[in-house]
């Protein structure tokens, strides 16, 4: 198995470039038209992509998130999965290429300096751990996707307002998709950011005995939860919509880079009790 693993660490950066070229060709070539070819593109990465997670799974005896080279392969992952799940719930697929980038980007750094380790620390090993960083990943994922959205709506809003119209103006959906699937990927990050929290909540006392509820990665990660409930709250209750709804968007992306920022810099760890 471990050869099938070298074969698919080459071949995950060579998907991922052939998806988001059919993305980008689809969006820059109006003479191309891979509406239909791109989306099976992607579906064939992802599920080559999950097969190669579930056979470094089996083979290590462990999630893939031990390292910051396993989880860039995770993030890429999961960025693209939260995008598929987009694109078939809004049927937009002409901002595929901004997304895949970043996968692309990730899945290039894993596979260039990702290692096979076998030895880990038994709670490594611990399912409960692994679908507690998988969850807060594909959080963080939608969280971004958002924020690329938003910076599409306002890159869209600031064309329309000085009349320079060309490829952006054509390809991209208009501002109120924009902003729906900027909500959209905020509610999916949200709703998976909060099971994560919830199984951090209940599971990690008792699998740490220095436990430590003021960890500044535990604070840092309430801050988020609230600054998104409160946006979310206000976009449903006070029916904000546009621009305000981006606004927030950016504003909360840019809390979560500040917040793992700063925590980078205080803890030692992802969590200071590890």
């Amino acid at each position: 198995m471990l050869q099938a693993i070298s074969i698919l660490n080459i071949l995950m950066p060579i998907l991922y470039l052939t998806t988001f070229l059919a993305y980008a060709t689809d969006f820059f070539n109006n003479k191309i038209n891979l509406a239909n070819s791109k989306r099976i593109f992607l579906l064939i990465t992802l599920f080559t992509h999950f097969g190669y997670l579930i056979m470094r799974v089996v083979e290590f005896d462990h999630a893939p998130i031990t390292n910051k080279f396993e989880l860039f392969t995770l993030l890429a992952s999961t960025i693209s999965f939260a995008y598929f799940v987009l694109e078939l719930l809004t049927d937009v697929r002409g901002t595929g290429l901004f997304i895949i980038f970043f996968s692309l980007l990730f899945q290039i750094s894993s596979s260039l300096f990702i290692e096979n380790i076998f030895e880990v620390k038994d709670i490594l090993r611990n399912p409960l751990l692994g679908i507690h960083v998988v969850s807060a990943l594909i959080g963080h994922s939608g969280i971004t996707l958002s924020a690329v959205y938003g910076v599409l709506f306002l890159l869209l809003y600031k064309r329309i307002k000085s009349h320079n119209y060309g490829v952006i103006f054509n390809k991209l959906p208009n501002l109120e998709i924009l902003e729906k699937m900027s909500f959209y990927s905020v509610v999916i990050g949200y709703l998976l950011f909060t099971v994560s929290i919830l199984i951090g909540t209940l599971w990690l006392p008792s699998a740490f005995p220095n436990f430590n509820p003021y960890d500044p990665k535990i604070i840092s990660t309430v801050v988020i939860w609230v600054v998104y409930t409160a946006g979310i709250g206000a976009k449903l209750i006070f029916k904000w919509y546009g621009k305000k709804v981006i606004v927030f968007s950016l504003i909360g992306f840019a809390v979560v880079i500040i917040s793992m920022v700063s925590t980078i810099i205080i803890a030692s760890s992802f969590h200071q009790f590890q």
